[in-house]
């Protein structure tokens, strides 16, 4: 603790930091035991997995074109399939973001005519148009053909198109949720969806249990109603995972958790077999499934970064927890407390004001290692309908694994951090956002 005070002093830290930071140092020490202790049991699964899988060094070459017969991506699904507790999984850098690996669940398990039931709240902002369509009619981004008249509906690639209603229910901020998830279930639901991280709210994230007890309640009243899950930000900081707990399909990004900081692209489904099926044909083509797909020598960081994403992930939320408890002793409010178990990487930082909440984005991207001398602005990012500044000061564009902070440029101006490849980045760099926020206070 000593040489860790010691060092502090070589950051050249105001005063009011300082002495924050000393006292979180010591407040977070036997907190950071737990987590260490869940990255433990999370690398014997994985490292399970590897060896029930029996990968080896042919596992890591590469495949291209089609991809037909490429053993190591077969290999690699079996991997994750065993690593998620779930019948069958799909792991493919052909998947562009976690919102595509999320939409392409949502329109393997939704039914045509039915309904789908979100109990999370909002769904998160980029997956709107997948769930209500595109606001124009159009898609973000390249050509559009000038209008024709025409008395049909503009088709979008949404659940809308193919006549799924959508509803949502917070169960987080119910006093008796389970009693909601009861009335809430009408026939037309054929879809729960439920998001595990807290996305760009003050909700609470949902643990592994609780997404279990939501999937049972769902099964005991309407048998027939499919549970997905959005994974994202939340894979390994529990020892269990949603599929393992009855969800039916689970869907993530690799360059967020599962991907350990080292894959640069992809994404994965997993859960029942059936399901984890329509969502390869979604992704590819009817017919065509997960049996194509070439890996162009991505395995090999693929299996890599899985082996490690314990470590890295309990790195990111040792740097949470010593986030949580600095600006806590700074007076502001935080989500979750340091004292709090943890569900996903995010910590939320409210800042209350747009000068603080771009200070603290700006410190953040200074002390990143790529695009340290960029100050970020607020931007309408596509799949977005408003400003939202991020410092993503990444080596890989957009990888929240490694640290990055973000937030809607609106009130009450929020701070989302999330990620880092070590624990000493988190650190050094929510120190010097703490101080960045201070003087952005003074200065206003």
């Amino acid at each position: 603790m000593e040489l860790m005070i010691a060092a502090l002093e070589r950051l050249g830290l105001r005063d009011e930091v300082r002495s924050a930071a000393r006292e979180a140092l010591d407040y977070v020490e036997p907190l950071c035991g737990r987590l260490d202790a869940t990255a433990l049991g999370n690398t014997r699964r994985v490292l399970e997995a590897f060896r029930d899988t029996r990968v080896s060094e042919t596992n890591l070459c590469p495949s291209t074109g089609y991809g037909y017969g490429d053993a190591g991506r077969e290999a690699l699904d079996r991997v994750y399939a065993l690593v998620f507790g779930a019948e069958k999984a799909l792991v493919r850098l052909q998947f562009v973001s976690g919102t595509h690996a999320v939409a392409c669940a949502l329109l393997a398990a939704a039914v045509p005519g039915s309904e789908l039931l979100s109990l999370t709240g909002p769904v998160y902002r980029t997956l709107h148009d997948t769930i209500h369509g595109t606001r124009d009619g159009s898609a973000h981004g390249g050509y559009v053909a000038p209008a024709k008249p025409t008395a049909a509906p503009a088709l979008t690639g949404g659940l809308r198109d193919y006549g799924i209603t959508y509803r949502e229910l917070d169960l987080t901020r119910l006093d008796r949720p389970w009693e909601a998830v009861r009335e809430a279930l009408s026939r037309g639901t054929r879809t729960v969806y439920i998001q595990k991280s807290r996305g760009y709210s003050d909700r609470v994230a949902l643990s592994t249990e609780t997404i279990g007890r939501i999937a049972r309640e769902v099964k005991a009243h309407s048998p027939s109603c499919a549970v997905v899950v959005d994974n994202c930000y939340g894979e390994f900081v529990e020892e269990r995972e949603p599929a393992s707990v009855g969800a039916d399909l689970v869907a993530g990004s690799l360059i967020k958790n599962p991907g350990g900081g080292l894959a640069r692209t992809g994404g994965y489904v997993a859960g029942r077999a059936s399901f984890v099926d329509a969502a390869a044909a979604r992704l590819t083509a009817p017919g065509l499934g997960g049996e194509v797909g070439a890996t162009l020598g991505l395995n090999r960081e693929f299996f890599h970064g899985l082996f490690l994403a314990p470590h890295t992930v309990c790195e990111s939320l040792k740097g949470a927890v010593f986030c949580a408890r600095l600006f806590e002793n700074l007076g502001f409010q935080v989500s979750p407390l340091a004292r709090e178990p943890r569900y996903d990487l995010v910590q939320a930082v409210r800042l209350g004001s747009p000068q603080r909440l771009s200070a603290f984005c700006g410190a953040i991207q200074a002390w990143s290692p790529v695009d340290s001398h960029v100050t970020p602005e607020p931007w309408r990012m596509p799949g977005y309908d408003h400003d939202v500044i991020m410092a993503a000061g990444t080596f890989t564009q957009g990888s929240s694994i490694e640290l990055s902070a973000d937030g809607p440029f609106e009130e009450p101006y929020w701070a989302y951090l999330q990620g880092g490849l070590s624990k000493e980045h988190v650190m050094i760099a929510a120190l010097k956002a703490a101080g960045a926020v201070l003087d952005a206070t003074k200065e206003a």
